[in-house]
C-alpha cells in the first residue's frame, strides 16, 4: 500500500500524514525534508543558490537518510542530524530555489522510490507524489486548505510569526512551486481532494483513512 498525500505549504500534509501512518502500521516519509536537509546541506558549503548548475554539481555530492517511523521521523545530511535546523526561516525562504534545479529533483526522487520499494507499505507526502513520484500510487489525496487557514497554521507553527506576511510567503512559494519546469505542484490525475480549512487534525485523518480503506 501507498498512500500519496500532496498538496500546498501549510495544508497540513505533514501532520496528516503521520497520523494516517501511524493508524494504518505503515512506514511514513516526508519528501519536503529531503529538499530542506538538500538546502541546508547547500548552505553549509556556501554554494550559490542563484546558481542551478552549481545546485546540482553540489546535489551530487551530498548522502541523505530518512528515517520511516512516522512517531519519530528522522532526517539526517552527511551523518548530521538536521531535523531542527531544516525548520528555519533560512531554510524555509531557500528551499524552492533547490527544489526547482531539475537535477536535485531527479536524485531524491531516486532516493524516494528506494524508500518505498524497500517498505511494506507507506505513506508519502510531498508535492509531486502522485505525479512523479508514485504516479502508480493506489491512494492519492490532495489536501488543501485556504489561504487564511493555512498562513494561520504556518504561523503557529513559527511561533506566533506575523500571519498576513506568513500567507505573502506561502503565495511566493505555491507560485514557484506551482510554475517550476520539473515536477510542478499539481494535483494528481486521479486523486481524491480533501480540504482540511474546517477540520480538525483527528477529522483529516479519519477522512484520508476511511479513503484508504475503501481502496484496499
Amino acid at each position: 500500500m501507498v498512500v500519496a498525500i500532496d498538496g500546498p505549504s501549510g495544508s497540513g500534509k505533514s501532520s496528516t500524514s503521520r497520523g494516517v501512518a501511524d493508524r494504518l502500521q505503515l512506514a511514513y516519509l516526508d519528501t519536503g525534508a529531503m529538499y530542506r536537509a538538500m538546502t541546508w546541506a547547500l548552505l553549509q558549503q556556501g554554494v550559490d543558490l542563484d546558481d542551478a548548475e552549481a545546485i546540482a554539481a553540489a546535489a551530487e555530492k551530498v548522502t541523505l537518510e530518512s528515517g520511516t517511523d512516522p512517531i519519530d521521523p528522522t532526517i539526517h545530511a552527511d551523518g548530521t542530524d538536521v531535523a531542527d535546523p531544516i525548520r528555519s526561516e533560512e531554510i524555509t525562504s531557500s528551499v524552492s530555489l533547490v527544489a526547482a534545479v531539475p537535477r536535485v529533483r531527479e536524485i531524491l526522487v531516486d532516493l524516494q522510490r528506494e524508500t518505498i520499494a524497500a517498505s511494506d507499505g507507506i505513506v508519502v507526502e510531498g508535492r509531486d507524489i502522485g505525479s512523479t513520484v508514485a504516479p502508480d500510487a493506489p491512494v492519492k489525496i490532495y489536501l488543501v486548505a485556504d489561504p487564511a487557514a493555512r498562513a494561520a497554521r504556518r504561523a503557529a507553527e513559527n511561533g506566533g510569526a506575523d500571519t498576513a506576511a506568513t500567507e505573502l510567503a506561502l503565495a511566493r512559494r505555491d507560485q514557484i512551486d506551482s510554475n517550476r519546469a520539473a515536477s510542478p505542484l499539481v494535483k494528481p490525475d486521479g486523486a481524491v481532494v480533501v480540504d482540511s480549512t474546517h477540520l480538525n487534525l483527528d477529522e483529516v485523518i479519519d477522512a484520508i483513512v476511511g479513503i484508504v480503506d475503501s481502496a484496499s
